[in-house]
């Protein structure tokens, strides 16, 4: 049964595991898609919706955490299903309801549901597929956000021409339910559930220093854990950075349309779709070719490329754009011809292709951390690694709000963004200068020859 028996079953829990997670994402968004029709029958200002989506935004982060931690200790199966049983039956008393009080109660629920999807995703993955393919199935499924981000909207747009926003969300939430079951049955957390020999048994045998398992203390005194958890948080901050003010930047203090920020938002998103998907695929086969040992990480290498890419940019995207651009410029000669071609101005070629290059960038290194996180730790703490560094990565979010904020309005957009360039450009110099660094978290199992 062997290699047929593998084949058989990692196409099935992968399939079942990208159905889930697509509709983990679209029942997470669901409110904004349908908001429109919610504000035509209820009356609801800005900071009832503020309320609403930040209750959801609250919970999740919460609750990612807590089943990554949860994901070592209980079955990744059941914890995928249950959150999409809890997420598809929160969407349908959603449905029933009409209060701000009551939406906002229950799209923190629906947050508590949503951080059980991804975390048990990442567990199952590293069970069922060799080191060499863990990036690139990670970069894969990851993409299934991706695919109802985009898809969604459209959907729910033809949908409300014929239902109404109530059964819309009872009938997304009845397909979310029925897949929670369909996941438990055909979901399996690792091989020898089905008899078949564990990959990562096999992947010991050909590592250098084993994967032994270790003790929470050895576990979280491991200072690469810090080193990635500080490393995604800049990363994520300057990303969110990025996407929450980039528009703005552009148009108030880089004289740009509305057009032109929205397009550049665009450009970011499709880059970093490309660079998620290249960085799984490329990672895998230096893994592949150098095999995973206790210092250093094959993936560290195309990891800096990507955040060099972050940093220069950053660098061009706020000193080379201004309100009139020099026709004389060197870039601006060099994209003529092009620009020619396609029938749009340099200035506008030039802008979408720093924001392509920026998303591949940043797409690429959040994809990464979280690989590395889990394939770095013990077995028995791959699903807390991957929470840490999570958790990490939304205090750097939740710093690309406020902080950032103020630092441009007591100063400027200009400002916020070199301070943000800087502190990225240092952090690549940092992450460079430790590449070689113990990377095996936890204890190290004895050589045998």
């Amino acid at each position: 049964m062997g290699s047929t028996g593998y084949s058989y079953y990692r196409m099935v829990i992968f399939v079942c595991m990208f159905t889930g997670y697509s509709l983990y994402y679209f029942n997470r968004k669901t409110f904004s898609f349908v908001m429109p029709s919610v504000m035509e029958e209820i009356r609801l200002d800005k900071d009832d919706l503020g309320m609403i989506t930040s209750s959801q935004t609250m919970a999740y982060a919460i609750s990612k955490f807590i089943s990554g931690v949860l994901s070592d200790r209980i079955s990744a199966r059941w914890l995928f299903s249950i959150g999409l049983l809890l997420v598809g039956g929160i969407n349908i008393v959603f449905s029933w309801s009409s209060t701000v009080s009551m939406f906002s109660l229950l799209w923190f629920v629906n947050g508590l549901g949503q951080g059980c999807g991804w975390p048990p995703c990442g567990k199952i993955l590293r069970k069922w597929y060799e080191p060499s393919q863990f990036g690139t199935l990670w970069s894969v499924l990851s993409c299934s956000m991706n695919l109802s981000g985009s898809l969604g909207p459209i959907l729910v747009t033809v949908l409300l021409q014929f239902y109404d926003w109530r059964s819309i969300l009872s009938m997304s939430g009845v397909v979310c339910a029925a897949l929670s079951l369909f996941c438990v049955a055909f979901v399996k957390n690792e091989p020898k559930d089905v008899g078949l020999p564990s990959v990562e048994a096999a992947a010991k045998k050909g590592a250098k220093g084993g994967n032994s398992e270790s003790t929470l203390t050895e576990f979280l005194l491991s200072p690469f854990l810090w080193v990635l958890s500080l490393g995604y948080l800049v990363v994520f901050g300057v990303k969110t950075a990025a996407t929450d003010w980039g528009q703005l930047f552009l148009m108030q203090e880089k004289g740009q349309t509305a057009l032109m920020g929205s397009t550049y938002m665009s450009a970011l998103e499709v880059g970093g779709f490309v660079g998620s998907l290249a960085s799984g695929f490329f990672s895998d086969r230096a893994v592949a070719r150098h095999g995973l040992g206790t210092h250093g990480n094959p993936r560290h290498g195309l990891l800096l490329l990507m955040m060099t890419g972050m940093c220069v940019s950053m660098y061009l995207f706020r000193v080379t754009i201004t309100p009139d651009i020099p026709q004389d410029a060197l870039w601006v000669q060099a994209l003529h011809p092009v620009s020619a071609l396609i029938g749009v101005s340099e200035k506008e070629l030039w802008i979408l292709f720093l924001g392509a290059v920026f998303g591949f960038s940043t797409y690429g290194p959040i994809a990464l951390f979280g690989v590395i996180a889990s394939e770095s730790a013990p077995s028995n703490f791959c699903g807390m690694s991957h929470a840490v560094v999570a958790l990490m990565a939304n205090v750097g979010a939740f710093m690309a709000g406020l902080p950032f904020s103020t630092i441009a309005k007591k100063h400027s957009w200009e400002t916020a963004f070199w301070v943000a360039e800087v502190i990225m450009t240092a952090t690549t110099v940092g992450f460079f200068l430790v590449r070689n660094m113990r990377t095996k978290m936890g204890r190290i199992a004895e050589k045998t020859d």
